[in-house]
């Protein structure tokens, strides 16, 4: 019965987080600079038990959604690819201090908040440097993927923060 509860909880945050990314956050113009990508708080917040091959394929489908939106096919699904490839990879370890243990929904509640914090703004910053260097291609324009990707890091972390402190609670991780 838990489990099923968790799946629905996942499903259910998959959904909510891709209509936030594909109906507002897609629709936003932030001077070019600023692009939230908070649909892969998703991928962040499945328990650390997921099946290496399911996450990479939530990862890729939700990815490839977003694309399908942004007419973008390709870019997001990657690099959401690659961020679940880098938690499934090193993240996790982060988040269990080196110790091998399940966590149900990583998040702010669930983890040491300062482990938490550095491995939510590190991933988040993988992904949106990577995004920045395929969407703009251009070596000249270094500076640019720099800045676009520590502020689009930010704001997707501080959304994630807020999305966290909003829908969920303490008590039911």
């Amino acid at each position: 019965m838990k489990e099923n509860n968790l799946f629905f909880r996942n499903m259910l945050r998959a959904v909510v987080l891709l209509l936030i990314q594909v109906l507002v956050l897609n629709n936003l113009y932030l001077g070019g600079f600023v692009c939230p990508v908070l649909y892969v708080l998703f991928v962040l917040m499945m328990p650390t038990d997921t099946n290496r091959l399911v996450m990479l394929l939530c990862a890729f489908a939700s990815g490839l959604l977003v694309d399908i939106s942004t007419n973008l096919i390709g870019i997001h699904a990657f690099c959401a690819t690659l961020i679940a490839f880098c938690r499934i990879t090193f993240a996790d370890r982060m988040l269990s201090e080196g110790e091998k243990k399940e966590i149900a929904t990583p998040c702010i509640h669930t983890v040491t908040p300062q482990v938490y914090l550095r491995q939510l703004f590190f991933v988040l910053g993988i992904y949106n440097l990577i995004y920045f260097v395929i969407t703009i291609f251009d070596w000249r324009q270094t500076g640019r993927i720099l800045l676009s990707a520590l502020f689009s890091t930010v704001a997707t972390w501080l959304l994630a923060l807020l999305y966290q402190a909003l829908f969920l609670r303490k008590k039911e991780m």
